[in-house]
């Protein structure tokens, strides 16, 4: 489509008179942001050629976001999900160093006061699933033991829920450990299922009208923090699952793609534990942080509803 100059130099002159309203901001890093959304807003509507009728369309979407949210549903996180923009906010914030592992979203089922559990023991909680092994150390980027790093460890059950997706007062597949001395931990997990986000709301809407699956690859939740460290969040994923090509929110980096070994039933277990029957699995997962930079925040951990379903 052809714009007549003229019909350009009225869009451009609406920005400008736009920008210039934020002029009595004192707030620096705010009017960088005000000012930078706009332009961008209306950049992404002259470009397209955005019709009224489609903006309405946009807004009514919004309006059903919206209504859709509550304490136990964020349907804005996962928008931000689905569009990328929580692994791009996620990028920008942990930039690489060295061979610290890589961060990724850290989704909305944390909950903080987790039970505590030591070296060893099982943080199923009895949720169901196949019994897992996971064992590693922490270190520094510079090969250095990172002894009593606080270890935080999430997943799904086996019919892929948290335990904050059921109706009572259930807390499963979740705990905190420490570290020992030279940087070594090990613990009883699950075996990590794919499950879909929530999308029987507007964002699932989209992904169908997109030609896209709700479905997350198979993963394990980490955030690891220690004294003069940058605080690690992240998953590890199952090497092998079909999903990890096309995960909804974007969160599979190739670095954290592990070997989940099966083992056959009978099979001993690294700490004698008896498991009858029953098969299971086993995962290392080394884990390098980074230095601490005194710029670095706090991730947003605090994201920490009691459930919030969206990845």
């Amino acid at each position: 489509m052809t714009i007549s100059r003229e019909q350009e130099q009225r869009e451009a002159d609406l920005v400008a008179e736009v920008l210039a309203s934020f002029g009595g901001c004192e707030n620096p890093r705010l009017l960088e942001l005000v000012s930078a959304l706009t332009r961008h807003l209306h950049d992404f509507a002259r470009e397209v050629r955005l019709t009224e009728q489609e903006w309405k369309a946009a807004i009514d979407f919004l309006t059903d976001a919206g209504r859709i949210t509550t304490d136990r549903r964020q349907e804005f996180i996962l928008l931000s999900d689905v569009l990328g923009l929580s692994m791009q906010t996620i990028a920008i914030n942990n930039e690489a160093d060295g061979d610290a592992t890589e961060a990724t979203v850290f989704g909305p089922f944390f909950v903080e006061n987790s039970p505590g559990i030591e070296i060893g023991d099982d943080m199923s909680g009895g949720a169901p699933g196949e019994p897992c092994w996971v064992e590693g150390t922490v270190s520094d980027n510079r090969g250095e033991p990172v002894p009593n790093a606080h270890i935080e460890v999430w997943e799904a059950d086996a019919e892929g829920f948290y335990d904050v997706q059921y109706d009572d007062e259930r807390m499963a597949a979740r705990a905190h450990l420490h570290a020992d001395d030279q940087g070594r931990y090990a613990f009883w997990a699950l075996t990590p299922t794919p499950y879909p986000i929530p999308h029987d709301g507007p964002v699932g809407r989209l992904l169908a009208a997109t030609g896209r699956s709700p479905m997350r690859a198979s993963h394990l939740h980490f955030m690891v923090t220690a004294p003069g460290k940058r605080t690690l969040v992240t998953h590890i994923f199952v090497r092998g699952d079909d999903l990890l090509t096309s995960d909804a929110v974007f969160g599979v980096k190739d670095s954290l793609i592990k070997d989940f070994e099966p083992q056959p039933a009978g099979t001993p277990t690294p700490d004698g534990r008896d498991l009858a029957d029953q098969p299971w699995s086993r995962v290392r997962f080394d884990i390098v942080l980074a230095d601490a930079s005194p710029a670095s925040r706090p991730p947003l951990a605090a994201r920490s509803t009691s459930a919030a379903p969206t990845s």
